[in-house]
């Protein structure tokens, strides 16, 4: 059972002449092409009406200080009905504000991502209220459920960043961003997220990142050490946790993923154009407000617009519009010459073919579209609400062999290989040709899951499916981890915050 990391050194194991192959699969570079959905008549055309909506519909916003941030920029404000009149040179402004481009730093430095251009990291799945496995089937979230997915998101390299896989609703509300954290702090050394939750939390979760990171408050402001989701409530409004998110994460300098949840024939027009339009002017509303709040702040462009099963009004994803509105929504996204947020969903409930199919099709719509930044890649099902550890595993043996597909061809007269063919000649094979038994080891992509053997051996080891391998994959990965190094004083620190805000009763997420 291959259970190593993507990045396997290059070093040759001790006692053999048997080289190691050598993989890197941080700082992907998307090879591809981007796909448009639209020309760039169309592009303009959808941008010009996002505006229009703007000026003439506005966006609720539903904060105080937002709407006095929104009236005080030259915004029309209605404060009975919370409404926001954006004019175009408002948001004009704030696009030429934002920046391009930008690293997110992890403990790490080897961990930090660029994100922009033809960047390409993958995100594990966030959010879920509860979690799966083989043994235990659907389960509520927990504190050790997280800290398992940490430890997986840690061990790979695919995997870029260290996210809040599963909720942790063990934990009491007012302390669990403070423990989820920590624990993300001490498990990884990848770069973290952060919630957004109200302005007590997120300060709370910079504060431990700034102790771990041995970072004066200057230092933590003068780059960026974490990043949010900010989700609209589609249709056009702004709510106060996201509106104070927005804020917050823009006054300390750090990455906002502003993500409109468009469900077209839901909360979004029934046509994908229509919720492109919907979804780009509710973006270009919270743009807005990050920028003013400080420009130049990092932001992502996030894109999550799908479709719904009109029978039963479920979220549908990995579907042919999905796909779609991904290459638009790169479209737009490159019109404002911002980075992408994309995602890989699936609405399946179990780890099974329909999972398979429709995560890959939702990744390739992410990938074909230019995105640098996509979520959900590992672990995700029944459209969010449940974080699988066997469906994690399928997932990762999917974007190690994406990240293969990003590695530039090699290409030299050894490569050629014009020796070994004069070597073999008509009608000999290449198995034990001095140019093989070179290579042998090294030449192509070892699966972590995939079972190659044939159909004998394969029931002869227990016809094991690749659900049932992934299992005993994950399993064994949690059992052997083991920590990043931290330093006893930094998290002597650590607990004593933790232990001084519990006492000081801790932070409620607002609404």
């Amino acid at each position: 059972m291959n259970v190593q990391r993507g990045r396997r050194g290059g070093r040759r194991q001790a006692g053999t002449e048997t080289p190691v192959r050598d993989v890197n699969y941080r700082n992907l570079v998307n090879p591809f092409a981007p796909q448009p959905l639209y020309s760039d008549d169309q592009i303009d055309r959808i941008h010009e009406l996002a505006k229009q909506v703007l000026a003439e519909i506005g966006i609720r916003a539903l904060l105080p200080r937002a709407r006095d941030t929104y009236r005080a920029a030259g915004c029309i404000v209605d404060d009975d009905t919370m409404m926001v009149r954006i004019g175009d040179e408002i948001i004009e402004a704030a696009i030429a504000s934002a920046p391009g481009t930008f690293v997110l730093q992890a403990s790490d430095p080897e961990n930090n991502i660029p994100l922009g251009g033809t960047s390409l990291n993958f995100m594990p799945v966030g959010g879920p209220p509860g979690f799966s496995d083989l043994e235990g089937g659907k389960q509520t979230g927990t504190r050790a459920a997280a800290r398992n997915f940490m430890k997986l998101c840690q061990h790979f390299d695919v995997m870029h960043v260290a996210g809040p896989c599963v909720e942790a609703q063990d934990l009491a509300l007012n302390e669990r961003h403070l423990w989820i954290k920590l624990d993300h702090l001490t498990l990884t050394s990848k770069a973290v997220f952060t919630w957004a939750r109200g302005t007590p939390q997120s300060m709370d979760g910079f504060e431990m990142i700034r102790i771990a990171r041995g970072l004066s408050t200057e230092e933590f402001r003068s780059a960026h050490h974490t990043y949010t989701v900010i989700n609209t409530n589609s249709p056009l409004q702004l709510d106060i946790p996201m509106l104070n998110g927005l804020m917050d994460f823009a006054e300390h300098n750090q990455i906002v993923v502003i993500t409109p949840f468009t469900l077209s024939g839901a909360m979004a027009p029934v046509t994908i154009s229509g919720a492109l339009v919907q979804q780009h002017a509710e973006f270009l509303a919270a743009l807005v407000i990050n920028q003013l709040v400080r420009p130049g702040a990092p932001v992502v462009y996030g894109a999550f617009t799908s479709n719904v099963d009109m029978k039963s009004g479920s979220p549908a994803f990995g579907t042919p519009e999905y796909v779609k509105a991904a290459w638009g929504s790169g479209q737009l996204a490159r019109k404002l010459g911002l980075p992408w947020r994309s995602s890989a969903p699936t609405a399946s409930n179990a780890p099974d073919a329909q999972g398979a199919y429709e995560t890959q099709l939702s990744l390739w719509g992410a990938i074909q579209g230019g995105s640098n930044f996509i979520a959900h890649t590992a672990g995700w099902l029944e459209g969010g609400l449940t974080a699988s550890f066997e469906k994690f595993i399928l997932d990762i043996e999917v974007l190690q062999m994406v990240a293969e597909l990003c590695q530039p061809a090699k290409f030299d007269e050894d490569e050629l290989a014009l020796d070994a063919i004069r070597e073999v000649g008509p009608g000999g094979h290449y198995f034990g040709c001095e140019h093989t038994m070179e290579r042998y080891s090294t030449a192509f992509y070892k699966p972590l899951v995939s079972d190659w053997s044939n159909f004998g051996q394969w029931t002869e080891n227990g016809s094991l499916t690749a659900t049932q391998r992934a299992n005993t994959i994950w399993k064994k990965l949690v059992a052997d981890f083991e920590p990043p190094a931290l330093d006893a004083g930094i998290r002597d620190e650590l607990d004593d915050y933790i232990e001084r805000r519990i006492a000081e009763g801790g932070a409620l997420p607002e609404s």
